[in-house]
């Protein structure tokens, strides 16, 4: 009868270390959740560090290094004038200084409109030589992203930290001067037209108004 319940018992202790291992094991069995596969990447520093990009602004700065130029000196010419309205102050009268003033004004005005128009310009040029650039290296961008498996590829400029071994830029701009096929533009994808702008041109420093 001992016997009995003994073999009962440990019977009992079987099953019920199998009915506990059932459920262990088809957790077991469960595959963990697959961690999306990140990155981040210059996309304007991938468009204007290609061979085609640092061609595109050499052409931009020499098609518009005069109009800069003769801005400057413009600038320069205003800044005296203003001194000598300054220094001639206690030797004119109020009217003389007055016309002056007035007359500097519109030329500081002109100068300012100048240069707000000197930078549509270059925005526009801008965009038109880098567009093409910039359809090639978001097509690379996709066939890096299909070929290495990544989930999501996010620009740099717009992300607070990322590891130095995340960064794309440099293998981008290396798939574009060895000429890769890029991947055909998804649908939804952005349009060559928004390309990123380059960097303002440096303004003239606005002269005193005082």
């Amino acid at each position: 009868m001992a016997s009995l319940r003994a073999h009962i018992a440990v019977a009992l202790a079987a099953a019920g270390l199998a009915a506990a291992a059932i459920p262990a094991a088809v957790h077991a069995a469960d595959p963990a959740p697959k961690a999306p596969r990140i990155a981040v990447v210059d996309l304007q520093r991938a468009v204007m560090e290609t061979e085609d990009g640092l061609r595109a602004q050499s052409t931009l700065r020499k098609f518009f290094e005069r109009r800069q130029l003769e801005m400057n000196m413009r600038q320069e010419e205003l800044v005296k004038k203003k001194e000598d309205i300054e220094k001639q102050s206690k030797l004119l009268s109020k009217e003389a200084i007055q016309r002056a003033l007035e007359e500097w004004q519109g030329q500081y005005d002109g100068l300012q409109a100048a240069y707000a128009e000197y930078e549509r310009d270059r925005g526009r040029r801008q965009n038109e030589v880098t567009a093409p650039i910039y359809g090639r290296v978001t097509g690379l961008l996709r066939k890096l992203a299909q070929r290495e498996g990544y989930d999501m590829i996010l620009d740099r400029q717009v992300v607070p930290y990322a590891k130095s071994d995340l960064d794309l830029t440099d293998q981008l701009i290396l798939m574009y001067n060895n000429n890769e096929e890029p991947a055909a533009a998804a649908s939804g994808a952005p349009s060559a037209s928004a390309a990123p702008a380059a960097p303002p041109a440096s303004a003239p420093p606005a002269a005193s108004k005082k």
